[in-house]
């Protein structure tokens, strides 16, 4: 893992501090940059489009099926989780192109997914496809 600490404004690895030596965690206070981090995803995540209650409590019960399933059963989890890969791209494919279709810019996108619009970007050429 890589650490850094905030000096004048800008994030520095820790070996660029102390001539390349480097310094140990307890060194150096991070819970600066892990604030800054903590309120950049709340922020983005506070901007992203919210799922509906009920798809939201499905993919809660997906989760903990998959999670008991992988502890008794972990071949049947894999196999799960390659069809729900399966479907995730195929329905992303088809949500990409009604928004490809409707003219939604890569930026509107990125800001309802909570990402970059490079990635957005992508999404939306696959949806083209």
């Amino acid at each position: 893992m890589r650490r850094s600490v905030l000096v004048t404004g800008r994030y520095w690895p820790f070996r660029d501090l102390h001539g390349g030596q480097g310094v140990s965690a307890a060194d150096v206070d991070l819970t600066g940059p892990l604030a800054d981090w903590n309120a950049h995803l709340s922020l983005v995540c506070d901007k992203a489009v919210p799922l509906s209650e009920p798809l939201a409590a499905l993919l809660v019960e997906i989760t903990e099926q998959l999670t008991a399933t992988t502890e008794d059963a972990p071949l049947v989890a894999l196999r799960a989780v390659g069809m729900l890969e399966r479907i995730a791209a195929r329905v992303g494919r088809e949500a990409a192109s009604a928004l490809a279709h409707d003219g939604v810019s890569a930026e509107a996108v990125a800001a309802g997914l909570g990402t970059t619009r490079s990635k957005a970007q992508t999404l939306l050429l696959r949806g083209r496809v």
